[in-house]
Formats: C-alpha cells, structure tokens, sequence
C-alpha cells in the first residue's frame, strides 16, 4: 500500500512537470515588486514559470512591436494595451485591468515631504524627479499634477527625467534628487509608507491610471500563458496586488 501511494505521487509530480511551462511576460516597471511575488505564488500554484522584463511601457511597446518574444504584457496604462491589440500584436478580447496604480510624491529624508505636498509650493529643492512622461504613464500622471497645481512652469528648470520610474526612485533614493513622483507600490509595505517621506497624490489630479494585461500573440499557443491571466483575476494576485498600494477594478 504504501509503494502504491509513493508510486502514485512520483506519477502525479512527473505529471505536474510534464505540463509545466515558461512564459515571457513584460511588466511596467512600477509593478516589479508585486510582479515578483505573483511569480513565486503563480509557479507554487501552477508549477508554470515566469521569465519576466521590467521596463517603461514605452519601451515595452516598442520592444513588442519590433519582434520580442514578450506572451504576455502588463502595461502601466490602458491605451498600450488597447493600440497593441488592435495592430494585431494582442489578442482580441484578452485585455483587461489588473490593478489601478496611485501616485506619490516621495522624498529618502523623514519629514521632508508634508501629507498636504506644500513642499511643491514652497520649492526649497534643486531637484524634482519623474518617469520620462513620453514612455512612462506614472511620469505623465507627475506632469498633469503639476498642471493641475500651476506649478509646472515655475519647477521646469528643476524637473530630472529617468527612462523608467524605477531610475526615478533610485535618483531619490540616492539623494540625486531631494524628491520625486514615483508610485506609490515603490514605498509602499505593510500598509504605510515604508520610509521616508511621502504625499499620497490625490486622484482628482490626474487621469487614472489604469494598468492593463493583454495576452499577445506570441503567447497564443502557451496554456501558461492564459492560466497566468487567469491567475491575476484571483484571490491569490489580487491580495497580492493591494499589498502593494494599488486598488482592482472589480
């Protein structure tokens, strides 16, 4: 009985690792942390892996559009996505929206940053840092807050770009930059800020930033592919997800 039972469980493993996949996934840059944890939930569960890349959703996009072997992609915005998959990169039907991300803006020092962002009107800094707004969706959520404020002309002279906005945290984490936009899932553990200082950005000051996955083309014929779609719309990526500060269309 007991040689069955081992027997049964050697077969159910070898059966397990007969099915399992890899799948190449391209992940916004903001969504790294979180990413990281799906991935070691979603091969514990599944048994499928996840080669993944992080990178500005513009680069992404351009890197997808010129042939990346990319399966699936988890954009920080809508409308990549949506322009992938009406050019027939994605396929039709498969978008949707795994998480709603929240802007912050985060100084490395305690008490720099107040809870009302007055830093901003006060403008005792020399640098302001930000995601390039022309590949990054958290870099143009930055400069339509200051739009919104009236302070974008008088801070131009101090605004840093960094490709992604992950070389935005890391010029405020260096001290490069006394403070920045960057995404609130960066600073974010255990349900508070994790250091340093920050102003939770209030949602009226930019559009919404709204991070959907798509299926593409390449990844079509994986079945790793769509189960770890599937997986994202669970309890398991979902408890995940709102760990790290962002909010689910659900």
């Amino acid at each position: 009985m007991r040689r069955h039972s081992l027997l049964a469980l050697l077969l159910a493993c070898t059966a397990t690792s007969a099915l399992a996949e890899e799948v190449q996934v391209a992940v916004a840059a903001n969504f790294t942390a979180p990413m990281q944890a799906i991935a070691r939930a979603f091969k514990r569960d599944s048994g499928h892996t996840l080669i993944t890349a992080f990178g500005a959703t513009g680069q992404l996009y351009a890197q997808i559009r010129n042939g990346a072997p990319f399966e699936v992609l988890l954009a920080a915005d809508a409308s990549t996505p949506a322009t992938l998959e009406q050019a027939g990169n994605g396929v039709a039907g498969s978008r949707f929206t795994y998480a709603i991300g929240k802007l912050v803006l985060w100084s490395a020092q305690a008490g720099y940053v107040d809870a009302q962002g007055e830093v901003l009107q006060r403008n005792p800094f020399k640098h302001l840092a930000l995601a390039n707004p022309q590949a990054a969706p958290y870099g143009r959520a930055a400069l339509q807050t200051l739009d919104k404020l009236g302070l974008r002309q008088a801070l131009a002279g101090k605004l840093v770009e960094g490709q992604s906005i992950t070389q935005a945290l890391q010029f405020v984490s260096t001290g490069n930059a006394e403070l920045g936009f960057v995404a609130l899932s960066q600073v974010y553990q255990d349900g508070q800020i994790s250091s340093g200082s920050a102003w939770v950005v209030p949602e009226a000051l930019y559009e919404p930033i709204r991070q959907d996955a798509l299926l593409l083309e390449k990844g079509m014929g994986n079945p790793a592919a769509r189960a770890l779609l599937e997986y994202l719309k669970g309890p398991q990526a979902a408890a995940i997800i709102t760990a790290y500060g962002y909010t689910l269309d659900r």
